[in-house]
């Protein structure tokens, strides 16, 4: 799905006192990596790991190049660039979607809506890191510049909507600060909810258990015991250390996985061996092994002060194996490595039980057709009182112990 005026470009857009030029990109190769992380992780220009990952050049690279996204996918890339000062200031990682799958941020019954009342949903435009509920910035610009770039980049998403007949925009699983930005700008404004684990300077996954009530704590030890009885060793992998041979392991688990889940996989087997390439420093995978062949694996991506879990799957079932794999091997690394919080992806309220407690996530969204705006935000309204009651209730479910939670070692 190619959109009109593919490659435009809109010169000196006024915003604030400062000219700006916003163009379209149908490939990343057309944007210099090191232009595009200049804006999406500048911290790495002082020898910091990627806050976000998920937004650098070469993961989203990997996606195009593996064609786990473009032609046939139903994620079409047209990347915005906004120009000032004779360099680019900032970038958006945009998709023209035919479809509500791999996002996360369900708007299908939107869809459902503007069908029935005779319009046409789709395409639609997608602000996000494609089949990736993490919360990260959307907007990317240089540092300085965050004012401007996000106006422009907002301006051209609107501007693609109104020269294609689109009937949305949405820039899904945004920063705090990106949500307030757009809700200025006239975008509204959605939370979701997800489940994330705090690393309250813990020296020891012991003095993580230490902060838990007594049935809880006792629950967790009860289901690692389980977990090792499946009859092999675990080991967790990065770098080096992760072969080329891990890969087509994982691939098995993944397509199990995706299959269960999405009907089939979202990425391609090729994904894979561009991540191996160009992240393997970056990545974290789990696996558990019975006389040295992998029977369960967990992959996750460490950002600089975050552990994202990703894809977990396994050819064998033992019990509590994917509790071990994906959270509390998790949690073990984030102490070891000093980062601050695992996020183990979507969803999942069994995960309060496990240390992983309710946070809310934001989004962004445009509606062309006022009429339908105006549904949308009084849905927003309601949902949002819903999310916020849902998040204080969980959590004072939660398994710290009431007088503890928050508190370090």
């Amino acid at each position: 799905m190619r959109l009109d005026r593919e490659g435009a470009v809109w010169p000196n857009v006024a915003v604030t006192d400062t000219q700006i030029e916003i163009r379209t990109h149908q490939s990343l190769a057309s944007i210099a990596a090191q232009d595009w992380d200049a804006c999406a992780c500048p911290e790495v220009t002082v020898g910091d790991r990627p806050v976000d990952p998920f937004t650098t050049h070469r993961f989203l690279s990997a996606l195009e190049i593996s064609r786990s996204v473009g032609d046939g996918t139903g994620w079409q890339p047209h990347y915005l660039s906004v120009h000032a000062d004779g360099q680019i200031i900032a970038v958006a990682p945009v998709y023209a979607k035919s479809h509500s799958q791999g996002e996360y941020v369900f708007d299908h019954s939107w869809a459902d809506a503007y069908a029935r009342a005779g319009g046409r949903y789709y395409p639609k435009l997608q602000v996000a890191v494609p089949f990736t509920p993490v919360t990260g910035r959307r907007l990317l610009t240089r540092p300085g510049y965050e004012t401007i770039g996000r106006a422009g980049l907002v301006q051209g998403l609107v501007q693609i909507a109104a020269d294609n007949s689109i009937s949305s925009a949405h820039v899904t699983f945004c920063t705090d600060d990106e949500a307030q930005a757009g809700a200025q700008m006239g975008l509204l404004h959605r939370i979701g909810q997800q489940f994330h684990w705090e690393n309250n300077s813990y020296t020891t996954f012991d003095a993580f258990l230490g902060r838990l009530s007594s049935r809880k704590r006792k629950q967790i030890r009860k289901e690692r015991r389980q977990a090792q009885e499946f009859g092999g060793r675990i080991a967790a992998l990065t770098g080096d250390d992760i072969k080329s041979h891990h890969w087509d392991t994982f691939w098995q688990f993944y397509q199990d996985t995706g299959a269960r889940k999405w009907g089939r996989p979202y990425l391609t087997r090729a994904f894979f061996d561009e991540i191996h390439q160009t992240m393997r420093d970056d990545l974290l995978l789990v696996l558990a092994e019975v006389d040295n062949r992998a029977v369960a694996g967990a992959l996750n991506v460490i950002g600089r002060d975050t552990l994202f879990g990703r894809y977990w799957g396994a050819v064998e079932h033992h019990p509590c194996l994917h509790f071990e794999l994906c959270y509390y091997q998790a949690i073990e690394y984030a102490i070891a490595h000093g980062l601050r919080r695992v996020e183990a992806g979507a969803q999942g309220e069994h995960k309060l039980a496990r240390g992983y407690l309710p946070v809310a996530t934001q989004s962004l969204h445009w509606i062309a057709e006022p009429a339908f705006r105006d549904a949308v935000e009084q849905f927003l309204t309601a949902e949002k009182e819903a999310v916020e009651e849902d998040i204080e209730i969980l959590t004072s479910y939660g398994p710290f112990r009431k007088s503890t939670r928050g508190e370090g070692d």
